[in-house]
């Protein structure tokens, strides 16, 4: 009895320690959920269930190991953290510091994809290709990005810093800074170049088809009432 005490005792300690150094390595990562989820009530709750957070750590291990040239086990990694998580994060992916993933099954971030720093992105994200081209074929996405629910956003293009892409907007084409994306296929909004909040309400977003029509209705109301 004496020594399953001492076993479990000794299995309890390397877990607090593993937990402890997680902690500390992924610190910043941490934080940015508690900046970002206000569904985030304690640090033992983020660091133990957030898939995101887990992902992302599973995610730097696979990098590391990628960088080492180390065959095969990085792949297999990779695809462990998917079955555990349903977030799928290539290890030659690069990706900066504290990106936030919130809810994130389905998101899929391809193998030559660059994610900057503070980028946030919700469920059903994917940064993939096009075709079968080889080489330089997923996307560049600048700091302070913003991703909603089920955007997909395709090719070797670049989404400039500050930017929101609305949820489902499907992008094909470079976005310049301080934009906003939204639609099929996605429809730039200028923002009078003012940086986006990364908490910004992906109910309140500016659709360019919406003013638009709404302008013409104005119109011909304006002529209708010339009319008379």
């Amino acid at each position: 009895m004496m020594s399953f005490l001492i076993i479990l005792s000794a299995i309890i300690a390397l877990i607090i320690l593993k937990l402890v150094i997680l902690s500390i390595i992924f610190r910043d990562e941490i934080n940015s959920y508690f900046d970002r989820d206000p569904a985030a009530t304690s640090f033992l709750e983020v660091l133990l269930t957030y898939s995101g957070l887990h992902a992302i750590i599973m995610y730097r291990i696979s990098h590391r190991m990628h960088l080492w040239k180390i065959p095969f086990l990085p792949r297999l990694y990779s695809q462990l953290a998917r079955h555990i998580t349903g977030i799928e994060i290539h290890p030659a992916a690069k990706i900066g510091r504290r990106l936030f993933i919130d809810h994130g099954m389905g998101v899929v971030i391809g193998e030559t994809s660059v994610v900057g720093d503070d980028v946030t992105m919700y469920q059903g994200v994917t940064l993939g290709g096009t075709g079968k081209e080889k080489g330089k074929r997923h996307p560049n996405i600048g700091n302070n990005v913003v991703i909603g629910g089920g955007a997909k956003i395709l090719g070797n293009i670049t989404i400039g810093e500050n930017s929101y892409i609305g949820a489902n907007a499907v992008v094909l084409k470079d976005v310049p800074q301080n934009s906003t994306v939204v639609g099929v296929p996605g429809r730039i909004t200028k923002q009078e170049g003012k940086k986006l909040d990364a908490y910004l309400d992906h109910i309140h977003i500016v659709d360019p088809i919406l003013q638009e029509m709404e302008a013409l209705e104005k119109r011909i109301e304006k002529l209708e009432k010339d009319k008379k």
